[in-house]
């Protein structure tokens, strides 16, 4: 039996000698590249915390004591200690295990984390609790150093470091990245902190550990080398966090069990909040990891095990089209500035940073910055494109609506993996921005409902005079789904004579093989594309009145999105025509694939024509019966 095998729980761990540890971290490395190049998810992450999730579980007592990951991707290895490996063969399947933390597979799991920065919150809020209720439990917090680039994580550190007396042990897991290499001021003092004598003494062991180690050793060794030769500046390692009232530990070789587990002995032990900076590399241990100069595997598809290559070609996706468009616009405009709030590459801006890189701002995992900084280039004369993905503007709604439609200031939202985007569970859909975003005034939203429509899109985006929203979803972007004419700006895609379906977005493929079912039952269904979804296009007003029914589909919740907003329309202009509004229930939706999801959710053609042909004939019921 393996030792990986002989892993149930955290107890078995503790029972390990320390000198099996080495071996038992590449059985963990082995075993991850194995599952993950099966199943897709977050490697590279995951690869870098092997040793750290050791230390963390034979020195802390989970579940007793609290062990919180900011952001959960980085919790694989967790999992696995905690007696979740036969899972992963079914990792981000549906009804399989959760690519993040999950409060129903385990008691170990403590917050379903996957929005940056909170961790620390979390914290603080349970370490009050149990100071509170007399109960003696630590409280870790595991936060990436990208993680630091946010705002609330300095929020909340300022108040953990007021409670003196409260055992909160923050990690820092420094691996210089978030998706890419982590930037800012933050970033710039970490990576000073690594020119210390204490850093020192950490390159010195990790050169003497992995010098013999012909693929793995000398790689790692000359990137924090080369991370340290790359700053001037020596400044103390306990300035930063020791300014704020915080404990501060290391830096410390986070591939160093021994080294690892020494430290969070001293910072369990303190009694009040300590700060443990561990230094490590992401991907670590798996060459082409190491090797991927983009993310290191930050997340990947199903791919060969052996040379980390996708198994399956990628077809276009709607972020290519984006890309190559905004690079287009790019080269015609030098006013068009992009933002991105630490994914520059999966939202798209590769290309763009590469061609114009004077031009591309990313302000680190901290969306609300992002958006006023992206007012303030406005303000200064510049046509700002802020990319985010959909889930991720939630954490700005604020500065959407006072910082930016306050002031009327022409700034492009770009919305990537927008409606359900499957995979990677509740907390990455992006069902919210149609409803929310219909609360901003003087805002502009467009959903494109393919390649083409989605380059006019962006392009009108940047005509506007004001604040505007480009929304498209996860995946391949398909053929392009032609109109037959147009009526005011919105594309009729089929023409009928009873029920007018109003499709949002990449929905109109659905809208027109409801519509060929709604035929063969008799019932003939016009298909119209409005593009600009909000506001509502007085056009879809006229339309409705010629029809007797009038049917929404859009991949967002129902309650406040473009459906809401069309029947309220057509109640102000007196239109008196029955509204179906077929959207995602207000529910966190499991994960799954997004085809196989908006089917389960009442979405796909069949059940959305069963539904309309079951109302008409009700209604026609009704009728004769008041006649």
């Amino acid at each position: 039996m393996t030792l990986l095998a002989s892993l149930h729980g955290p107890e078995d761990l503790k029972r390990l000698d320390a000198k099996d540890l080495p071996a038992l971290a590449t059985e963990i490395r082995d075993f991850l590249v194995a599952a993950v190049s099966k199943t897709g998810g977050h490697l590279g992450p995951n690869l870098g915390v092997v040793e750290l999730t050791i230390a963390l579980h034979r020195v802390f007592d989970s579940p007793r004591d609290r062990l919180l990951w900011d952001t959960g991707h980085q919790a694989y290895v967790h999992k696995m200690l905690t007696g979740r490996q036969d899972g992963f063969a079914s990792l981000r399947q549906p009804g399989g295990l959760s690519g993040y933390p999950s409060r129903a597979e385990s008691d170990h799991d403590v917050i379903e984390n996957s929005h940056a920065s909170t961790a620390l919150s979390y914290a603080d809020g349970l370490a009050k609790a149990y100071a509170l209720r007399g109960e003696k439990r630590a409280v870790v917090a595991v936060v990436g150093d990208g993680s630091l680039t946010g705002g609330m994580a300095w929020e909340a550190l300022n108040t953990i470091a007021s409670g003196r007396d409260r055992p909160v042990v923050i990690v820092v897991n420094d691996n210089g990245r978030s998706y890419a290499p982590t930037i800012g001021g933050l970033q710039t003092h970490l990576a000073s902190l690594r020119m210390t004598q204490g850093y020192e003494q950490v390159l010195d062991t990790v050169k003497r550990t992995l010098g013999g180690t012909p693929l793995v050793g000398p790689p790692l060794y000359d990137v924090l080398h080369r991370l340290k030769d790359s700053l001037k500046d020596v400044m103390s390692p306990q300035v930063l966090f020791e300014d704020l009232g915080l404990k501060y530990v290391g830096p410390i070789d986070g591939h160093d069990v021994a080294a690892v587990e020494s430290a969070l002995r001293r910072a369990r032990d303190f009694g009040g909040p300590v700060i443990v900076h561990c230094i490590t590399c992401k991907g670590f241990g798996y060459q082409p990891a190491e090797d991927d100069e983009a993310d290191c595997f930050h997340g990947v598809s199903v791919i060969d095990p052996t040379t980390g290559r996708p198994l399956a070609a990628g077809a276009p996706s709607w972020t290519n089209v984006f890309a190559e468009e905004l690079v287009a616009v790019g080269a015609e405009r030098p006013d068009v500035v992009a933002i991105t709030a630490a994914m520059l590459q999966p939202v798209g801006l590769g290309a763009f940073a590469a061609a114009y890189p004077d031009r591309v701002f990313d302000v680190g995992i901290a969306e609300q910055h992002a958006v006023t900084s992206a007012a303030g280039l406005a303000l200064g004369g510049l046509r700002p494109v802020v990319c985010v993905y959909a889930t991720f503007l939630n954490r700005a709604f604020d500065q959407v609506l006072m910082d930016v439609a306050l002031h009327r200031l022409p700034v492009t939202f770009v919305l990537d993996r927008a409606g359900v985007t499957g995979e990677d569970g509740p907390s990455h859909n992006g069902m919210w921005d149609l409803s929310f975003l219909q609360l901003v005034p003087g805002l502009h939203v467009a959903a494109p409902r393919d390649a083409t429509t989605l380059r006019v899109a962006l392009r009108e985006s940047l005509a506007l005079d004001g604040p505007s929203v480009v929304r498209f979803p996860k995946g391949p972007v398909g053929d392009d789904v032609p109109a037959i004419g147009s009526r005011d700006g919105v594309d009729v895609l089929r023409a009928g004579t009873d029920v007018l379906i109003v499709a949002v977005g990449p929905m109109a493929r659905t809208a027109l093989d409801a519509a060929e079912r709604l035929a063969a039952a008799g019932v003939q269904a016009t298909v119209v594309d409005p593009r600009w979804v909000k506001p509502v296009n007085p056009a879809l007003l006229d339309l409705a009145r010629s029809h007797t029914r009038v049917v929404t589909i859009e991949d967002n919740g129902r309650v406040g999105g473009v459906g809401a907003a069309l029947a309220l329309a057509l109640a102000d202009g007196g239109v008196a025509v029955p509204v179906q509004v077929f959207g995602l229930p207000q529910e966190f939706l499991a994960q799954g694939k997004r085809d196989a999801l908006l089917i389960e959710n009442g979405l796909g053609a069949k059940d959305i024509a069963r539904a309309v042909i079951e109302a008409t004939a009700a209604e026609s019921d009704g009728r004769r019966l008041n006649v």
